[in-house]
């Protein structure tokens, strides 16, 4: 009679963890997507209020480094060990962090926080591209291909917009640094995957956000001259936001999606970014939506969708 129970008493709680993990992984993903990254384009745009885009990339990146460090300290995450893990993981904090961090709150000076989330959406349709070229398994399939037109077709529309309105003014010239940040983004996780793929991840991070803060202090210096640091509450709000929860916080849930969902799969949760992003402008810095924002992003969101709809 005891073994009965006890075996159900299993029963019970080996359903209760089938039904607790899946809840655990989406709850990582609305995260991730939405109060991680999808916030990040709002929070830019405040801080920018203030200080320059490099000065808030570097004050970010402070916040990021400790929050990555204390998260290595707490769980006990091996060190990394030759001079090769910390050169090629101070080069993926240049090309994955320090430039595209830079390129997207440069941009955000002159394009909105919703169209800036838009075009960063952009990154899994560009890692395509890459990846087609440099790995052997990440060939481009005719779904791939359908989506990567959707994607193009939603940039060009975004893009003609403003040159209609105001012809190759700053605002063309921010829209392409999005679309250069989020090549960055791609080259970056192809890099990791040919160069970097038996390292742990929060080592990784933990190099790569080290490396990419000492750079943006210096480059700050060298571009701002005297450092002059924000004086309102909000913006060292922003500053922090963005380092623990849009960088410190957002690299645990990714590398845990990955690892449980796999790559392409998680690759899903830039559909939320957009999104999220676009209201969050509408609705606390007053920006406006237009038509060809509407189908633009429908256009890119739909591609991400096609290229990501089959495990290939």
């Amino acid at each position: 009679m005891d073994h009965t129970r006890h075996q159900e008493n299993s029963s019970e709680v080996r359903r209760g963890s089938t039904v607790s993990k899946p809840l655990e992984e989406w709850a990582a993903f609305l995260t991730l997507g939405c109060v991680a990254w999808g916030t990040s384009f709002l929070w830019i745009k405040i801080g920018l209020q203030e200080v320059g885009p490099f000065m808030l990339v570097a004050m970010r990146l402070t916040f990021g480094t400790l929050g990555i460090w204390v998260i290595l300290i707490l769980f006990k995450v091996p060190m990394p060990r030759s001079r090769t893990e910390i050169s090629t993981g101070a080069l993926l904090g240049l090309c994955n962090t320090a430039i595209p961090f830079t390129l997207i709150a440069w941009g955000e000076t002159r394009i909105t926080s919703g169209l800036t989330g838009i075009l960063n959406a952009t990154t899994p349709l560009l890692t395509i591209v890459i990846a087609h070229l440099f790995l052997s398994d990440q060939r481009i399939t005719p779904s791939k291909l359908l989506g990567l037109m959707f994607g193009f077709a939603g940039i060009v529309l975004l893009f003609s917009h403003d040159i209609v309105l105001y012809g190759l003014s700053g605002n063309i010239w921010a829209q392409i640094a999005i679309i250069c940040a989020s090549i960055s983004y791609a080259v970056s996780a192809v890099y990791t995957r040919r160069v970097l793929g038996g390292q742990h991840p929060i080592t990784l991070a933990a190099i790569s956000l080290t490396g990419a803060m000492v750079m943006m202090w210096v480059l700050t210096s060298l571009i701002d001259g005297a450092l002059t640091w924000p004086k309102s509450p909000i913006v060292w709000v922003a500053a922090t936001w963005l380092g623990l929860i849009g960088t410190a916080l957002a690299y645990p849930l990714l590398f845990y999606l990955i690892r449980t969902w796999g790559p392409t799969r998680t690759m899903t949760v830039t559909y939320l970014i957009p999104i999220v992003a676009v209201t969050l402008g509408i609705v606390f810095l007053a920006e406006t939506l237009n038509l060809y924002l509407i189908l633009g992003g429908m256009l890119v969101i739909t591609g991400v969708a096609i290229t990501n709809s089959r495990q290939q």
